[in-house]
This record gives structure tokens, sequence and C-alpha cells, in this order.
């Protein structure tokens, strides 16, 4: 009768049948019986909407069956409308086109939401990099006053994205280092030395070794990047790229075993994402030549990090992560092999 009204029909004698046919290629509206051999109305109803491909189809139940009982069992499948035989075509075929052109609306809603997601998505993600690329310029300047490549805040970032990513195979970390944790971490890890900007360069690009008052004041840039980062997530309190890098500017330089500043925090009180940066930036810092120092290779950085020299001790790093620094220092000497000039 729908095949003569101009409905493309696909008639199935099983709900086997039915659901492999739905499967292969899916339909805009179903019309089920109940009574059926083999596998019933409900049944076909309930393997389909556990379907993803299936879900969305709607199911009009046409059963002989009148005890409230079952068509109350039919919605609870997921059906959406129950005609009764005996019927009239009028009435099947408006329930037909009722049901057709609200699973239409419904698609065309979909896709304009869609639309509209895309649309935000791509909105936000200028805003968002042109956001960075500001930040980044302002760090960037920050850095090169000590740093003439200028590249040390793209190498740690590098370093922070790998080691991250490795310990996200440890069980232990695995629950703590989702996806948004790690995108933070990559675009805030420049941000750790932003507090530079405060140092006098008599002090920053002194050539002799500090004096004990001027390594307290180098000490502040801690502080300083943290309290300026702090103002800016209280003005946009959902950046939380912004939160994270203000835990690092102020953290980066605490040491696991309670040694480091700018407050003495110990183990577990420190901040993981400072805990990774401070892997990172102690490795680049052995890696790189200074005007007090030269500038050692992988295997003795690592060697320094893991064993310690006097300056540098093992305890500085949480006993969890050194291990997983070790196992990747190979993709931290690729990064700084790359960028290094």
């Amino acid at each position: 009768m729908l095949g003569d009204r101009g409905y493309h029909v696909r008639p199935v004698p099983s709900g086997k049948l039915a659901l492999k046919a739905a499967a292969s290629e899916p339909p805009d509206l179903v019309l089920l019986d109940i009574s059926m051999p083999d596998m019933d109305g409900f049944e076909v109803c309930r393997q389909m909407k556990e379907d993803p491909r299936l879900r969305e189809v709607p199911v009009i139940f046409i059963s002989a069956l009148t005890e409230t009982e079952g068509k109350l069992k039919a919605f609870h499948r997921g059906g959406v409308d129950y005609i009764t035989k005996p019927f009239q075509i009028e009435e099947v075929e408006a329930r037909v086109e009722t049901h057709l052109a609200l699973r239409r609306s419904q698609a065309e809603l979909a896709r304009y939401n869609h639309y509209l997601e895309q649309l935000v998505e791509e909105k936000v993600r200028e805003i968002s990099e042109s956001q960075l690329a500001t930040i980044f310029a302002m760090v960037k300047l920050a850095e090169s006053r000590d740093d003439e490549t200028g590249t040390h805040i793209w190498r740690v970032r590098e370093y922070c994205l790998s080691l991250a990513n490795a310990m996200r195979d440890d069980p232990s970390f695995r629950d703590r280092l989702g996806d948004s944790f790690v995108r933070d971490l990559y675009n805030a890890a420049p941000l750790h030395d932003i507090g530079k900007v405060g140092i006098s360069d008599l002090i920053l690009l002194k050539p002799d070794r500090l004096t004990p008052e001027e390594y307290e004041i180098i000490k502040t840039h801690t502080t300083i990047g943290a309290r300026t980062l702090e103002e800016v997530r209280d003005r946009y309190p959902r950046n939380s790229f912004i939160a994270m890098g203000a835990e690092i500017a102020l953290s980066h330089h605490e040491h696991y075993d309670g040694t480091g500043y700018p407050r003495g925090l110990k183990g577990e009180e420190i901040p993981l994402a400072a805990q990774i940066m401070a892997v990172a930036d102690v490795y680049d810092a052995l890696r790189s030549p200074r005007r007090y120092k030269p500038a050692f290779d992988n295997a003795e950085s690592v060697r320094i990090m893991t064993e310690g020299d006097g300056r540098t001790s093992p305890k500085h790093f949480g006993p969890r992560i050194l291990p997983i620094f070790k196992r990747v220092a190979s993709e931290f000497d690729a990064v700084y092999t790359k960028l290094s000039g």
C-alpha cells in the first residue's frame, strides 16, 4: 500500500533479516510487527537502538496486540508510535509522513548544530591562536635577554610533551594526564620563566657567579611570573592553560626533597605540571652553554640528573618521573639537536 503511494519500501520476512538489511542500508523509518518467528519485534527494536548506525531511526510498531502492557513495552524498547491492526491505510500513511517529517527536521537540525559547532570551534581556535601568538611573542622577548637563540622556550615545551605522553603509559599517572592536561602543559610550558622580565639586566646578564643577595633576587622571577599570570587568570578564569602557566611559573624550581624555592614544597605538594617542567628545564640548562659552564652532551646530562653532581640531585625530581625521563632521554636529545640553533 505504501509502495503504491510513492514510498520506497523494503519488506523482509523476519527480524534477523530486518536487522541485516537495516545495517547494510539504514532506512528512514521502520514499520515493525511484534509477533514474528525466531525474534519478536521487541527484540528487533532493542537491537536496533544498541546499534549506533540505527539508533536514531524511528520505529513504528504495527500489531494486532491491543493490551496496554504490550504497547508500553514497545515504547520502552524505543518505538515512537504504535498502530493497532486492523488499520486504515490513511492513518498509517499519516503517521508515517509525520514521523518522516520529524526525522527530516531532526536531521536538518543536527546538520545545522554541527555547522554551528564547527563555526564556533573555528572562531575560538582563531582567538586562542591569536592570544597564544601574543603571549609567546612576549615570552620570547623576555627569553632572548639571556638566551641568544631564543629557542629554549620551544625546546622545553617539546620535552614536556614527550615526557607527559610517556607518563600516560604509567598507571600511576594515567588518570591525571588527560588530553586537556597535556594540551595545556604544551601551551603553558613557555611561560615558565616569564617572570624574568622583572629582573635587572645587571643581575640576569652578569657574567660572573651571582652573590647570595643577587641569587635571592633571581629567585623572585618565580613569584613575579606567577603573580602576573594569576592576574590574567583572575580576568579569564576559564582559561585553563593560563592557570597551569601560573602553577609552572611559581613551582618549577621546587625540589621533590623540599630543598627548592620559592616555597620549599615537598613531594606531591608540587603541582604535577611543575614537576614535569622541572625535568625539562634542568635538562635544557645542562645541554646549553652558559657564561659560567660548558654545554654537556645528552649522556652526561642524563647522568648528572640521575646520579647528581653536587648541584643537581636525583632527589630533586619525582621518583616515579625520573625513570620515565631516562626512557625518553633520546627523544629529548633529538629535540635539542633539532631546535638548538
